[in-house]
């Protein structure tokens, strides 16, 4: 009796881990949670830090890396729009009328003064909008899971 060669250095080392992350989390209900979950966190609102906030969570999940990723890219205009509506219901939450602005506003103040000045002028902005992106997270997470679950049991169950 043969024992059978074993895997080369190159499919051990990049083939099987990109295989294991292509095929992580592929049931139905796991899938579901994927969407829903990479949809929360691509909809974070500050600009450059949802690619890593959804490896994160991906790996503390063991969820698939390359749906969440896709998700995260194909979201970013959806993002940028949220933003916005984000810092509005914060300051509606947290009931302050007084530091209203403007995206103009805070683009020529981010060009033109240090980050300091930029963080004071608008840090209670980023305040607003975490809030009310972490009051809406399970709200998200439930309208994108409860609705794609049967949609992808159908898929894969015949």
């Amino acid at each position: 009796m043969t024992t059978p060669p074993k895997p080369g250095f190159w499919r051990r080392r990049l083939g099987d881990p990109i295989l294991a992350q292509l095929t992580q989390g592929v049931t139905p209900e796991k899938l579901a949670a994927t969407f829903a979950v990479g949809t929360a966190c691509a909809l974070f609102p500050f600009l450059g830090f949802t690619s890593l906030l959804n490896l994160g969570v991906g790996l503390a999940l063991r969820m698939n890396q390359p749906i969440l990723q896709t998700l995260n890219q194909l979201l970013g205009a959806f993002q940028l729009v949220l933003v916005l509506v984000f810092v509005r219901l914060g300051e509606w939450l947290w009931r302050d009328h007084e530091n209203r602005f403007t995206i103009p506003d805070m683009v020529s103040t981010f060009r033109d003064a240090s980050i300091g000045d930029f963080l004071q002028r608008f840090g209670w902005a980023g305040i607003h909008a975490f809030t009310a992106w972490l009051i809406s997270v399970p709200i998200i997470v439930a309208a994108v899971y409860y609705p794609l679950r049967p949609v992808l049991t159908k898929l894969v169950v015949p």
